[in-house]
Formats: C-alpha cells, structure tokens, sequence
C-alpha cells in the first residue's frame, strides 16, 4: 500500500480520513504521468502546503525525469495562482526554478519538475560559502533587474508593521510571558517607526521575501535553484540581501558578510540596479531591513511553536535572537530595543569599550 493510501484509508484508530489526500491521489493517477504508489514526503513547510515526492512512468522520463514533486496547498489558505505567476516570472528572468507540469487550480494541486533533495544549508562550510553565496547573489540580482512597478503587490510600511507586530504578541506575550508597560510599548514602537522610516525610503525592486539556505536547492548545474517564491512582493532593496547573509538557519562571522554584502553592492552597483552610491548607507540599509525581518522572525518562530505544534523553530530562536541585539546595538534610536530585551528577559547589559 503506497503512503498515500495508508494516509488516506487507515481509520481503524478513529482517525479522520485525509480528504485532501484523497482529492490529490484521484488528481495524479488521471494524469497518467508519474506512479501514484510511489508518492513519499518531499520537504516540511513552516506554511499549510505539503510537498511529495512522485517516480515518472518510464515512457514520461525522457522528457521529465526521473521524479516529480506535487505541492498540496489548500486553495483557502495558500495562493497557487501566486506561485505559477511567480514561476513564470523566474524563469523569464533566468532563475532556475521548477517547471510546472500539470495545474488543478481549483483545488490547490501542482506538479513540477524536481530541484533534488540537497539544500543550501545541508552542505554549506567554510570552503564553499563564497562560491554557493556568489551564485546564490547572481541568481538574486538576475531577479531584481526584471523588476517593474505595479506588477507585484507593494511590501508596504503597513504590511511590514504587521509582520513586527508578531514580535510582541508571539515573542514577548508568548514566549516570554510577558506585558508590556505603556513606557515599553512606546519604547517599542519608536523602534518600529525608525525601522520603518529606512526601510520604506529604500529603492524598490522584486522581493522574493524568504531568500535564505532552505529555500536554495544544490545542483549539478544552474545553482541555486530557488523555491518558496509564491510571496514575493515589490519592496525594500536590501530585504532579500539580508534574508540572504543574515540567515536564521546559519550564521557567519560578521567580517565575511560585509565582504559578501559589499560585493553584492559593488555587482549590483554596477548594473544599474537602485542601491545606495555610498557603502556605509548601503551597509545601514541592509542592517535595518534585516532587524525587521528578525523581529518578524522571532515572532513568526514562536507563533509556529504555540500555536501550530512545530516546535523545531524554537531551536533558531537564539541565531535570530544575536543578530537584533548585535545590530540594535549599532544604532542609537534602535538601543531602546536592547534595553527592552534585558529588562524582559532579566539580563544585564553588557559593558564594552570603543577605541
């Protein structure tokens, strides 16, 4: 019995039969493409889409390959019209990204050609960084220089205080049991304001908005091919750099992501993209993007963990947690977030010396 029999038939527990996986058996088997039997889990998701993998009928793999991957996304919760769009837009800029197959729009069912199994994070070290990271940075640029206004919904000041208020409620309200006097909530939401006053001057361009190392596929040829596209909006020029080199999955020494940040600027600079002429307020741009999308994250992790059950996020919590610290420490009207931190979570400030 394939694994999405088992998972669609088995109620001698009393449990619920999976009506969506019986929808998408059904849709595969009258494609006449791919083994249905063969279908196993393809990747966890932190979204409501799951992914399995499927073996191509040999009369299909001279034109397809060897497997398949079906994404399940329920149509009320995940957008797979987004994502086609998406793809397509890739591709036409010279991203590797999968090819769709076969579409049932109605319900939330793709088939695509297969990236493989290898990710940017399983194989990331020292040796390798600065090649994957270059390839990775072209593959980003190549995206950038196709943007155009109005074809992507705008990554806007009221989208981005929405993601940073996860912070607060999932993160401190959450996680760390916590309330907020009315001074805190103010202190706070200064921070938020200057964060959002950089971050809505930056220059517009295609945000892919999930840019980092488990997102990135390994392959033989056309690195890095890119997934988890299908929410890109048009919005801060250095948002998707920082998602990049500021990663919550791994974290590098601080000198060699200036180094990569700084030939990211100096290529991007080069071809007429919009970034900053001056280095230190392109360096300034990329900080305060990547401190949004940190608050972001560690409210996102801890909402992932209380409300959804998947507490593997909680593990990434103090990765995400040492770059707002670091970075809020660098800036004047973001130290009031420091502060905030170690009265919330009882710590001391750290005392250091400038030469």
């Amino acid at each position: 019995m394939s694994l999405l029999q088992n998972l669609t038939s088995d109620t001698s527990s009393g449990a619920v039969p999976d009506l969506r996986l019986q929808q998408l058996t059904a849709w595969l088997a009258t494609l006449n493409v791919v083994d249905v039997a063969s279908a196993r889990p393809a990747s966890a998701d932190a979204s409501f889409r799951r992914y399995f993998r499927v073996d191509v009928l040999p009369d299909q793999q001279g034109a397809l390959g060897a497997t398949l991957v079906v994404m399940d996304a329920p149509p009320e919760r995940e957008n797979v019209l987004a994502f086609v769009k998406l793809d397509e837009m890739l591709t036409h800029a010279g991203v590797t990204v999968p090819r769709i197959v076969a579409t049932d729009y109605e319900r939330g069912f793709l088939l695509m050609s297969d990236l493989g199994v290898t990710t940017y994070l399983q194989v990331l070290d020292h040796d390798n960084a600065s090649t994957m990271y270059a390839e990775a940075l072209e593959a980003l640029v190549k995206f950038q220089l196709t943007s155009e206004p109005g074809v992507l919904p705008e990554y806007d000041r009221a989208f981005m205080l929405r993601e940073m208020m996860l912070f607060p409620e999932w993160y401190i309200g959450q996680h760390l049991k916590a309330t907020l006097s009315d001074q805190q909530a103010a202190e706070l939401q200064a921070v938020f304001d200057a964060i959002l006053a950089n971050v809505t001057a930056q220059q517009r361009v295609y945000v892919h908005r999930d840019f980092h190392s488990r997102n990135l596929m390994w392959m033989d040829a056309g690195n890095p091919g890119v997934l988890d596209f299908q929410d890109a909006l048009y919005g801060p020029m250095t948002y998707d750099l920082a998602s990049l080199l500021r990663d919550a999955y791994v974290q590098w020494d601080e000198e060699l992501v200036l180094d990569w940040a700084i030939r990211y600027w100096q290529h991007a600079k080069s071809l007429g993209l919009p970034v900053s002429q001056d280095i230190d307020a392109f360096y300034q741009d990329f900080e305060y993007a990547g401190l949004q999308r940190h608050l972001k994250i560690l409210g996102l992790f801890c909402r992932l963990n209380y409300r959804d059950g998947k507490a593997q996020y909680l593990h990434d919590l103090p990765t995400v947690m040492d770059y707002v610290r670091k970075t809020a420490n660098r800036y004047k009207e973001l130290r009031p977030l420091v502060r905030l931190l170690d009265q919330l979570e009882d710590k001391q400030p750290q005392v250091g010396y400038t030469f």
